[in-house]
């Protein structure tokens, strides 16, 4: 694997706003080389890296790093590290999901098969750590610590979530620590590794790492929402975790309060064979809106929301610096502050 990241392009971020931040982090990450062959092995990296994303990851560490730097564009490496390690984990998950379908494309796993699948993963994985390893010796200690720490929760949770698929019950608690650690490390982890390359102190990455997490989990909870209450023009058809009997927060939350008669209902549901998908999806709404599951995690988004944006007040900074973090994070919860 190669970097043939453009030295002339342009590294002022100072002056650019979020979308041309991720414009960017877009053109670094097609100036990855990876190797023509074996074939079989890097061009499903390439695929992977190409479908449209949110790229959520390297914009939550190039806009923290650009917090306490007035060079961020030095945490480009860091950002695509954290993107192919992302990207790696979709891989996998895939083949756990036996998910044929990626971002609207086939997934990795439905193209080339599983073994492909695997060990393409694996060689995002080692790229990840390459990209790293391009950070001097006086903060890659640092990097690689948190990058370790993100890498093993992300698995942590991801295995929390699969033994949830097979338990009758999983408390609101246990659903919160599981994406916390699933979906909120990632986040955290990137925006942390943002604060080191940046130069925070360790205060500020502890603070930090509370705002992503709470972020993260505000995120979460908003995807959960949206599969049961969304809008299918969002890219992602409407009720399709009732389908698959997942355990979301707007499921666990509704167990903890349903009835007997309801709580049959929602488990039961998903596998009913006399039922069409659409009656599927409308028995188990019909008892989230009894219960009011809806409105109380929207609630909770907006706690978590609340709670991040308090964070940032507490970081050693003028609040004019932490305006674009601000910004973006609103953006990912479709808040305008």
């Amino acid at each position: 694997m190669t970097t043939k990241f453009n030295d002339s392009y342009p590294s002022d971020f100072s002056m650019q706003n979020n979308d041309q931040i991720l414009e960017a982090i877009e053109h670094y990450l097609g100036q990855i080389g990876y190797p023509e062959e074996p074939g079989r092995l890097y061009a499903p990296i390439s695929y992977s890296l190409t479908m449209s994303g949110k790229r959520l990851r390297p914009m939550l560490l190039m806009l923290t790093c650009g917090i306490f730097s007035d060079q961020p564009q030095a945490a480009m490496p860091a950002a695509a590290a954290v993107e192919v390690f992302h990207n790696f984990t979709l891989l996998h998950d895939d083949i756990m999901d036996n998910a044929a379908m990626r971002r609207g494309n086939p997934s990795v796993f439905a193209k080339w098969g599983q073994n492909v699948a695997i060990l393409s993963g694996d060689a995002m994985l080692i790229s990840a750590y390459r990209l790293l390893s391009e950070y001097p010796p006086q903060v890659l200690p640092q990097i690689l610590a948190r990058f370790n720490t993100m890498a093993i929760e992300v698995c942590e949770g991801q295995q929390y979530d699969m033994d949830f698929e097979t338990r009758e019950s999983v408390s609101v608690e246990e659903y919160l620590h599981m994406i916390e650690l699933k979906t909120s490390a990632l986040l955290s982890g990137a925006t942390v590794i943002g604060a080191i390359i940046g130069g925070a102190g360790e205060e500020d990455c502890q603070r930090l790492y509370r705002f992503a997490t709470e972020l993260g989990l505000a995120f979460q909870l908003q995807d959960d929402l949206l599969d049961s209450y969304g809008d299918e023009r969002l890219g992602k058809a409407i009720g399709g975790d009732i389908l698959e009997g997942k355990k979301t927060y707007l499921m666990v939350m509704a167990l903890s309060k349903a009835s007997a008669a309801e709580h049959r209902i929602l488990a039961s549901t998903y596998s009913d064979p006399t039922l069409s998908d659409q009656q599927k999806i409308a028995r188990v709404r019909e008892v989230f809106d009894k219960l009011g599951v809806a409105r109380l995690t929207e609630q909770q988004i907006n706690h978590r929301f609340e709670r991040a944006l308090n964070i940032l007040d507490t970081l050693s900074v003028q609040s004019e610096g932490t305006a674009r973090l601000r910004e973006y994070a609103g953006s990912l919860i479709g808040r305008n502050k």
